[in-house]
């Protein structure tokens, strides 16, 4: 194993966000910072800009969004062998009713069966990820 981490482009990047579905969602709430899982779903517009969608429910996630667009985003994958984090920062909003539709043309499937009828797109205006090469020195250990 030459180098355990690498580096992801930022094409890299958006390609793990598009294979995987669920999250999670830094963002504050007065004074507090708050973390949430979400299932989401990368959005395309026809210049091919890339943005988060997720739907929330009423609540502290949908409320901390609205009084303060700044948000984190993670996801990660664990392999027996291998690690993958994509990190990204942005500007969250409520998607009014007449752009709210675009959740229907990605697959933001909800893994909870309850209503979720508020739409949230994540602008991402910095991304950066790491690939990790796991070695687990301990499971080489002899007891």
């Amino acid at each position: 194993m030459d180098e355990p981490i690498t580096r992801m482009s930022t094409e890299q990047c958006w390609d793990f966000l598009d294979r995987h579905e669920l999250g999670r969602l830094a963002y504050h709430l007065l004074e507090e910072v708050h973390i949430v899982p979400v299932n989401y779903a990368v959005d395309r517009d026809h210049s091919g800009h890339r943005t988060l969608l997720f739907r929330t429910a009423e609540g502290s996630k949908l409320i901390g969004v609205v009084m303060n667009a700044d948000v984190a985003f993670e996801a990660d994958e664990m392999l027996d062998d291998a690690a993958t984090s994509v990190i990204a920062r942005g500007r969250a909003r409520v998607l009014d009713e007449v752009e709210e539709h675009r959740a229907e043309n990605v697959p933001l499937r909800p893994w909870v069966a309850t209503p979720k009828y508020n739409v949230v797109e994540v602008e991402i205006t910095e991304i950066s990820g790491r690939h990790f090469e796991l070695s687990r020195p301990w499971e080489h250990m002899i007891p």
